[in-house]
């Protein structure tokens, strides 16, 4: 059992005082994340999971003085610094990379738990993810500030992930030109949305794609779920119309998405809508449409999975560092069960199947 992610929880540096300490740092943390696995979705359910469990987690865990009650799980877990947690999951993930040939798609986008709305404050906990599009991993969080927003929070999350030779996607609230250098910093490449906030930019594309005849378009329609869906991509290399393009890191392309929904046997109206980005990258617009359409792996494979298998929008959990630290507890699990390959059924099914089945449970987290 002493696998990367449970010795990489050992720098992690235990604040209580030592006449108060009954349980382990460590084995707190290691029976927190083995019940959230398991199904466990608040503290008083990681207590009740670890007692029916506490003869097998005995096996591995030095339980000497029981299981911990769920005030202690919330205590302690809600007093661990959020930023070094936060790295110890970083550096652990890092570790479970698969490198290809295949350049890795790393979407950013921001969630927010809207259960943990504290009294008193304008808004609940909102929390900034990358999502590994081909490696099916969460890379990282990290919490926007109660007075920000994710402009300041999207730097730190780039400053800590390892991004070299990959592709990082981010809606319009990332179109920043010191974001754009960020990332090419890090030696990858943007492809970053652009909307009406940034209303020159917006501008010069809409006139580049009015007056521009050296373009490249695909167009590709997809049909099912009752509907009919057209997408056009167009793709420009050559500017004549952008201003301070060079104020934009590398930019080499800017991308026009237009796409028509039809709804087959009803009577809603065809929805229209056009789309800019901007980009570093140099490549043909086939690719553009498969690198735009991937970003909403961070909404289907990540917040979806998070709201509806983990229940993340319902948690009333506020105190100190709670929410931050139970979402790294939570991502940490979902980056297990979504790359165990064996059981062919969905997250909530294999949370099941771990819960009833401790050679499954093994499996999950000596990987």
């Amino acid at each position: 059992m002493t696998n990367k992610l449970f010795s990489i929880f050992k720098q992690i540096e235990d604040n209580r005082r030592d006449l108060s300490k009954l349980h382990d740092l460590n084995d707190i943390l290691v029976m927190a994340i083995i019940a959230v696995i398991c199904g466990a979705d608040t503290w008083n359910n990681i207590e009740e999971y670890c007692e029916a469990k506490s003869d097998w987690l005995s096996k591995f865990l030095n339980l000497k003085n029981g299981i911990p009650s769920h005030d202690t799980f919330n205590r302690v877990i809600s007093a661990i610094d959020s930023n070094c947690f936060e790295r110890c999951f970083t550096e652990w993930v890092s570790e479970l990379i698969k490198v290809t040939d295949v350049k890795e798609i790393v979407n950013i986008d921001g969630k927010t738990i809207r259960g943990a709305k504290v009294q008193g404050k304008k808004s609940p906990i909102h929390m900034v993810s990358a999502w590994a599009s081909h490696n099916n991993l969460v890379l990282g969080q990290v919490k926007v500030n109660e007075k920000s927003n994710e402009i300041t929070a999207i730097p730190e999350l780039l400053e800590a992930l390892s991004l070299q030779n990959s592709i990082v996607t981010i809606d319009a609230m990332g179109c920043q030109k010191t974001i754009a250098e960020m990332i090419i910093e890090k030696e990858a490449d943007y492809v970053l949305a652009v909307k009406k906030n940034k209303e020159k930019l917006f501008e010069n594309i809409e006139d580049e794609f009015r007056f521009s005849k050296a373009m490249e378009v695909i167009e590709d329609t997809d049909l099912g779920h009752g509907r009919i869906e057209t997408r056009k991509c167009s793709v420009i290399n050559d500017f004549q119309h952008i201003e301070d393009q060079t104020h934009w890191a590398k930019l080499k392309s800017i991308i026009k998405i237009e796409s028509t929904r039809e709804f087959k046997n009803s009577d809603k109206p065809i929805e229209k809508a056009i789309r800019y980005y901007i980009s570093s990258l140099a490549v043909a617009a086939i690719e553009f449409q498969y690198i735009i359409r991937s970003h909403w792996n961070i909404e289907n494979k990540l917040h979806w999975s998070l709201d509806v298998a983990f229940m993340e929008d319902q948690s009333r959990k506020r105190q100190d560092n709670a929410a931050q630290n139970l979402s790294i507890l939570t991502k940490i699990a979902l980056n297990l069960l979504k790359n165990e390959k064996t059981a062919k059924v969905g997250l909530k099914g294999k949370r099941l199947k771990a819960g009833w089945d401790n050679n499954y449970l093994e499996k999950l987290i000596k990987e």
